[in-house]
């Protein structure tokens, strides 16, 4: 698959809050002593499963994730949602993927990317306008900590488990959120965000190859 147009929309948040939310055995990571969550919409181009192209191949995707690490110091990614507007990324549920079914747009004007979504289920919803901002020259040490993550958690069966990513690095761009409305965060049971958010854009990156699931070494405690 390929990831395009995409946003990323970064927020401190208190750690306790995000390790409430987590399941056993996977621990909140953090910079600086704050955990972080983002809201990340795009666009999902030449999606294949097995090498088979989904019909349509094309569609729009958000996630909302946090940032999380195994004792044993591995880190990776925790995702409290994944709206999205193909029904056949649905069958990732069996594997304990949280997708939703939403209604989700990606539109330019003029130089910005407007992005919205409306779960079919609930009144989880989010309206983000972006202005894409220059390319990172020398992206600090947060840009990469944030960006730099090539695995994915899921809790299954009372078993942690890990799904490997696999992209070429990204190629980051500065944003402006230029309008936001969302209460993705509250329907996730997390605090609403508070002051200004960390942006990061990027024309996207590809191909991505994820790995099989694949449960980590020894019982979730």
């Amino acid at each position: 698959m390929h990831w395009r147009q995409q946003t990323l929309v970064h927020w401190p948040c208190p750690p306790e809050a995000v390790q409430a939310l987590l399941p056993p055995g996977l621990r909140v990571d953090v910079f600086d002593g704050a955990a972080w969550v983002s809201l990340t919409p795009f666009v999902m181009r030449s999606v294949r499963a097995l090498r088979v192209p989904l019909p349509p191949p094309t569609f729009a995707e958000t996630n909302l994730r946090t940032y999380a690490r195994l004792p044993d110091g591995r880190r990776g990614l925790w995702f409290f949602s994944l709206d999205v507007s193909q029904p056949l990324m649905l069958a990732a549920r069996a594997i304990a993927v949280p997708y939703h079914l939403a209604a989700l747009t990606v539109r330019t004007r003029g130089p910005d990317v407007c992005y919205a979504g409306r779960r079919r289920h609930g009144d989880a919803s989010y309206r983000l306008r972006v202005r894409p901002g220059p390319p990172l020259a020398r992206p600090g040490p947060l840009d990469d900590w944030l960006t730099h993550r090539w695995a994915a958690f899921s809790h299954r069966a009372g078993r942690l488990w890990l799904t490997p990513v696999e992209h070429e690095p990204w190629r980051l761009r500065g944003g402006t959120v230029l309008e936001l409305s969302q209460n993705l965060t509250r329907s996730a049971g997390l605090p609403d965000p508070e002051g200004e958010p960390l942006v990061h854009t990027s024309p996207g990156v590809g191909p991505v190859r994820l790995g099989l699931p694949r449960p980590v070494a020894g019982p979730a405690v």
